[in-house]
């Protein structure tokens, strides 16, 4: 269970929402949270990777040399 307060101009475009869709509240804030939380996992992985690239822990290819590798 997880109670949110949100400012009212945000909860009055989820209520239009859920009218609208016939869908519920708890619903779109689930998908809203999903999609948000893959963006910040996304995030921090490419921050783990660039402080690798810079520390010297990792290194780059080219696009060209990608391309090599895979045979295009």
């Amino acid at each position: 269970m997880l109670s949110v307060r949100m400012p009212q101009d945000i909860e009055e475009r989820l209520n239009n929402l859920v009218k609208s869709s016939g869908r519920t509240k708890s619903y779109y804030v689930k998908e809203a949270l999903e999609e948000y939380l893959d963006d910040l996992e996304d995030i921090a992985i490419v921050e783990k990777r660039l402080a690798d690239i810079k520390s010297g822990k990792s290194t780059t290819i080219s696009f060209e040399e990608v391309k090599k590798r895979l045979g295009l």
